[in-house]
């Protein structure tokens, strides 16, 4: 991309992961903008929960909801994040999302400046698909510019959550 060149990926022609409803199309990364911004959307299932607990030293990250609900930790913080909601999540915040347990999630997530980050969600497509294991993310920590913390106020929300509405479906199942 240059500084008067448009960039355009097709909805159809975007790589896709996962199955219904937990899919993810890989939009744009940062060699397709010049750096700009990385773009995906991702869909979870009723009660599907994303990554766990991290957050991003370089990059702010910006949640838009298609559709459905998403329960969303901002730093010590567990907010309702619904249909037509923007979040902003600055860099140094811990985060971490989960689909509400009668609603999915259709998200559009962005992260600026972009980072090259779509081995990030292969790699996650791989270990759901029992092909790769759980570790190999922490071991690319650095490369994609994730730093997994403990966080009291998600362990919280996750055990609230089972103990009110049975066991919750963590999104690699």
């Amino acid at each position: 991309m240059t500084d008067n060149e448009a960039v355009l990926i097709r909805g159809t022609k975007a790589e896709r992961l996962g199955a219904a409803p937990n899919e993810t199309w890989l939009l744009a990364d940062a060699e397709h903008t010049g750096d700009v911004m990385t773009v995906v959307r991702t869909t979870l299932g009723p009660g599907v929960d994303g990554p766990p607990p991290h957050y991003h030293r370089k990059s702010p990250e910006m949640f838009y909801l298609l559709d459905g609900a998403l329960r969303v930790l901002t730093g010590d913080d567990v907010v309702t994040v619904e249909k037509g909601d923007y979040l902003l999540i600055p860099p140094l915040m811990p985060h971490a999302w989960a689909a509400l347990r009668d609603t999915g999630a259709d998200v559009l997530i962005v992260k600026a400046p972009g980072t090259n980050r779509f081995d990030y969600f292969r790699l996650g497509d791989r270990i759901r698909r029992g092909v790769a294991e759980p570790r190999e993310i922490a071991e690319t920590a650095g490369r994609f510019d994730n730093t997994f913390v403990d966080n009291a106020a998600w362990r919280h929300e996750l055990a609230t959550r089972e103990g009110e509405r049975g066991q919750y479906v963590p999104f690699d199942r």
